[in-house]
């Protein structure tokens, strides 16, 4: 594959990719009994990733916090609890090709963190949620690639800089300021 006609590039690359969505469930512990629930967010979301083997591993963490009414709605309160997850990617596309050990890992938040459903649980004493997320994974790596060089391309000291330099001495490189002059009379 490789001859006079050709070169071998070593460059960066795409060598991995890898999608996933999921939901959890998580169970809040108000302080008071909750009689319903008022609303739910989901801040102050973080995560890193690593690739381990055939997947991308992303650990992360955020606050879950929860509005709810107790004392028969005579009351209300904010209940927040900080979530730590780690999420297995699987690199769907992989490129057996990389060169090199040394891989960067870039993860992307498709879907942020979310809550989809927020419910008193069967018990009455606490809060579960239903959170959702989804991330792209993509691994980069170095790996060669072969070009075919043209037998018909210019070479650098085949190019004609005498001719060019001769058209460039021929700009009147006044020509903007003269026009803007004209046109103010």
């Amino acid at each position: 594959m490789f001859d006079k006609n050709s070169r071998q590039i070593i460059t960066k690359a795409v060598c991995g990719k890898g999608k996933k969505f999921t939901e959890a469930s998580h169970t809040v512990t108000p302080l008071h009994r909750p009689t319903s629930i008022l609303g739910c967010w989901v801040i102050n979301h973080k995560y890193s990733a690593k690739k381990r083997g055939d997947f991308v591993e992303v650990s992360g963490s955020y606050d879950i916090n929860v509005w709810y009414s107790y004392s028969d709605n005579t009351k209300t309160e904010v209940v927040s609890d900080k979530v730590t997850y780690t999420d297995k990617i699987p690199l769907l596309m992989k490129d057996e090709h990389c060169i090199s050990d040394e891989l960067d890992v870039i993860a992307k938040v498709v879907q942020q963190p979310n809550c989809i459903e927020c419910e008193i649980s069967s018990n009455g004493n606490r809060i579960v949620c239903e959170i959702e997320r989804e991330f792209v994974v993509e691994v980069i790596g170095e790996t060669k690639m072969y070009v075919k060089l043209d037998p018909h391309g210019k070479d650098h000291d085949d190019y004609d800089y005498d001719r060019l330099e001769a058209e460039l001495a021929d700009l009147n490189p006044d020509v903007s300021s003269s026009e803007e002059s004209s046109s103010d009379h």
